[in-house]
């Protein structure tokens, strides 16, 4: 993909990880991958199921089989190069890991992000300033009106933020790292506040006042010049600082969820005042070689995108565009229309805190649409929680790791095997290719070096063997009832 901007640096280098996790509640330590791969004959298999994660599955004796399912892999087929996989540095994530030992949370850590086995993560996403599994609400610069920043500090970040990336680095030196703001700093804003809607029934009172609500389809940031150029500024500052901690922050967008008001910190926007905001954005991340994307979109309607795009001095420096949630729905025409900007999935659902098998089936449908719909980067959202996985504001979600502080434990949860089954296995400037045939439920992709790698979904209550063929290399597989499956056919 040709663009006029520099991307090489955002772009390059590969994630991996692998740890030997401490087991909670029954459940299993990780498996080594690396024992099991790389057989002779070139093939292999490994399986997780509700029951047993991350299990060599011996190959099926090839020959004919009255029930064998096929799967064409065509390696001509070529799609988008993938990016890179991982998920969203926040607070309460590394209060979570700093409650373990330091041998457990090193080996979380290891675990996700050492570029030799393990979920081997290399892109991932941070905020700018609080989110919503921030410790609580803050921005770099509270004190009103001061549009020369001159009171702007990282500081908050020193404790939290910057060592959780840090300590990602140890592991993995060539980490990618994107970021977006949940809010301004609140003098910035309408409403002078930080959340834009009163907690639902069991959550937290934030303290917001009625006359302080926001509204999908408004913007609650002062659109005035002073605003939009110091918000700019604040940008820049942050990026500046960051890279004094060692830290690269190679894209940013300029408003997580645009259309959501929500009892944490957010700000809505209209694509008109995003546009505006971007006219000023552009020029301060063009100077630091800093890509801007449009996001992150959380509705199914390109038309926000359109608007944006046509704005002539705006549309001019969006690079790529954040697809999470509803905006999933517009991902297919958005690929179509604009088939030169990247695209990322930019944050994987987050469920209920009860991290169920079930839900994990329902992800490998969204990571199944996302990548067929073009998406070249897939991040899940909570990388560690406390057990039971509540947010600061109230909001219990689910997480690739699990802390249980009362036993000095943790678990890797069934969505951390989804996402290790394609972070693992898929390179860093994969092509996902085209599949076909009587099972359908599957991605393909090949590697930079040759090599074949089949995700597959058995969802029916019983083993399904199934065929498959590509680039002149043959396997049978058994999938396992009810699974999820990675085959890797080397060259």
């Amino acid at each position: 993909m040709k663009m006029k901007w520099n991307r090489r640096r955002f772009l390059q280098g590969a994630g991996a990880a692998f740890a030997a996790g401490t087991a909670v509640a029954g459940v299993p330590r990780v498996v080594t991958p690396q024992a099991t791969l790389g057989a002779g004959s070139g093939l292999s298999c490994i399986t997780t199921t509700a029951g047993t994660p991350w299990q060599v599955q011996p190959l099926a004796s090839p020959g004919w089989r009255w029930d064998a399912l096929n799967l064409n892999v065509d390696l001509s087929a070529t799609a988008q190069t993938m990016e890179g996989f991982g998920g969203c540095f926040n607070e309460r994530g590394w209060s979570s890991l700093s409650k373990l030992g330091n041998d457990d949370c090193e080996s979380v850590l290891r675990e996700l992000f050492d570029p030799v086995a393990g979920a081997r993560f290399s892109l991932c996403r941070m905020p700018i300033g609080a989110n919503d599994f921030a410790l609580k609400a803050y921005s770099y610069d509270e004190v009103k009106d001061d549009f020369e920043l001159k009171h702007f500090s990282i500081d908050n970040d020193k404790a939290t933020l910057i060592p959780f990336i840090h300590a990602a680095q140890r592991y993995q030196p060539k980490l990618r790292v994107w970021a977006s703001p949940w809010s301004p700093p609140s003098w910035m804003k309408k409403n002078g506040f930080y959340a834009e809607a009163a907690g639902r029934a069991g959550q937290k009172d934030n303290g917001i006042r009625p006359d302080q609500i926001g509204h999908e389809g408004e913007d609650m940031f002062i659109l005035e010049e002073p605003y939009l150029r110091a918000y700019a500024k604040y940008f820049g500052r942050f990026i500046d600082a960051y890279q004094a901690e060692g830290i690269r922050v190679g894209m940013v967008m300029p408003q997580n969820e645009f259309n959501s008001a929500q009892n944490f910190p957010s700000c809505t926007w209209t694509p008109e005042g995003l546009a505006k905001f971007i006219r000023y954005l552009g020029p301060e991340m063009s100077s630091r070689d800093v890509a801007v994307f449009f996001g992150t979109l959380e509705r199914g309607d390109p038309q926000m995108l359109r608007t944006v795009t046509e704005d002539t001095e705006a549309g001019k420096y969006i690079k790529g565009v954040g697809v999470q949630w509803a905006g999933k729905n517009a991902l297919p025409t958005i690929h179509r229309e604009f088939p030169k900007l990247a695209l990322y999935q930019s944050e994987q659902e987050c469920g209920d805190g009860s991290n169920k098998w079930e839900y994990t089936a329902y992800c490998w449908q969204l990571m199944k649409h996302y990548v067929r719909s073009g998406a070249s980067a897939y991040m899940y959202w909570n990388i560690s929680v406390d057990q039971g996985g509540l947010s600061t504001w109230g909001w219990a979600q689910n997480a690739l790791v699990s802390v249980d502080e009362a036993k000095k434990g943790f678990r890797y949860n069934h969505d951390y095997y989804l996402m290790k089954h394609l972070s693992h296995f898929v390179e860093v400037g994969a092509k996902c290719v085209e599949t076909s045939g009587t099972c359908d439920d599957a991605l393909g992709f090949v590697n930079p070096d040759g090599a074949l790698v089949v995700l597959l979904r058995n969802a029916a209550p019983h083993d399904q063997f199934v065929d498959i063929r590509g680039g002149g290399r043959v396997a049978t597989v058994k999938l396992l009832a009810d699974s999820i499956s990675t085959v890797v056919m080397k060259a």
